[in-house]
Formats: structure tokens, C-alpha cells, sequence
């Protein structure tokens, strides 16, 4: 398959043993830094810590939700509570509608695969042309190029693929934008 480079929308493809989080977390911090507004989710804390349970930080506003449920002792499987999910999902909606340059989803999983989860966050951004990039574990990117209508760039679970797919939408990697975004309270201040 052949994937244009230019894209809007790109898939993050992580192999078992890679962290998407990491790289996702830097590049928004990092974009956020330089004046652009990354707003979405990417997940926190070590995969399979059921001490800690399963979260992910809000990129545009460092908040820590928790998308964790538990379900006892001896139950087996993913714990991921789909109402804390789409809790989350709303926020970041409420910060995509004030405005962003890039939408972050922290994974193309089960319940996206099935047609739920945060796809709907997916269809405001492509809606508002604000480009996107999500982390997809291979064994999913099949079901995602279908989701996606094949429109999307494959990039390896690396920040320079990130860096190089940024660049090319943007002229040149991490050139602020000519109108930063302002919050209401900075307008207000």
C-alpha cells in the first residue's frame, strides 16, 4: 500500500514492546511549547499495572483521568471502563471545539475497533480539517486503514516519523503558527 506523506491523519503503528504514550506525550508537549495547540489524550503509566490501574493524561491540560474499572480480584482481561472513556472523550471534544492544531487519540483499541470508543473525536477534527495522528497497535491497522478509507499515513512508533509527517503539513518541523491559540481566560486577562 502506498500512503501520502501529506495526510491529515496518520496512525502511530507500535509493535508489542514500543511505547506510543512516550512519543505522543513528548511530540504534544514539545508542539504545546512551541506555541501550537495539541490537544487529545495519550495513556500514562506502565501497560498492565493493575495496581495503578489504566489512565491517560489530557494533552492540552495535563489532567490525569482515570479510564480504569474494577472488576475484582479474579476477573481476566481488559479493564478499560468504557463510560470513563467517553467521559474523557467529552473533554477533549470541549477543548477540540475551542480551537487546536492537532488531535491526539492514544489508541485505535478494542472499542474503536467495534465502532465505539473515541471516533467521534476522529470525524470533529477530519470535519474541522485539524489534523490528527493516533497509536494503533499493528495487529489493528488493517481494521484502521478500513475505518479510515485508506486515507492515512503509516508512520513507524518513532518521534522523527512524527517530526518529518508534522514538518511536511506545516512547511517546516515546529514553526509556530502565525496566530497562536488564546484560551478565553487569556483573552479575558
Amino acid at each position: 500500500m502506498t500512503f501520502d506523506s501529506q495526510c491529515d491523519l496518520a496512525a502511530l503503528v507500535y509493535e508489542r514492546g514500543e511505547d506510543p504514550d512516550r512519543v505522543l506525550g513528548e511530540f504534544a508537549a514539545d508542539l504545546n511549547s512551541q506555541g501550537y495547540r495539541a490537544v487529545g489524550l495519550v495513556q500514562v503509566g506502565p501497560r498492565g499495572d493493575e495496581t495503578r490501574g489504566l489512565s491517560a493524561r489530557l494533552v492540552h491540560s495535563g489532567e490525569q483521568v482515570s479510564l480504569y474499572q474494577d472488576l475484582g480480584p479474579m476477573a481476566e482481561g481488559c479493564r478499560l471502563d468504557p463510560s470513563r472513556l467517553l467521559d474523557a472523550g467529552a473533554r477533549v471534544a470541549c477543548a477540540l471545539a475551542q480551537g487546536a492544531d492537532l488531535l491526539i487519540i492514544n489508541r485505535f483499541g478494542q472499542q474503536e475497533s467495534e465502532g465505539k470508543g473515541l471516533l467521534h473525536l476522529i470525524v470533529e477534527a477530519l470535519s474541522a480539517d485539524i489534523p490528527l495522528v493516533i497509536a494503533v497497535p499493528s495487529h489493528r491497522f488493517d481494521a484502521w486503514i478500513k475505518f479510515a478509507d485508506g486515507m492515512s499515513v503509516r508512520l513507524k512508533c518513532e518521534r522523527r516519523a512524527l517530526d518529518q509527517w508534522w514538518g511536511k503539513l506545516h512547511g517546516r518541523s515546529f514553526r509556530r503558527p502565525a496566530h497562536p491559540h488564546v484560551s478565553i481566560c487569556e483573552a479575558l486577562k
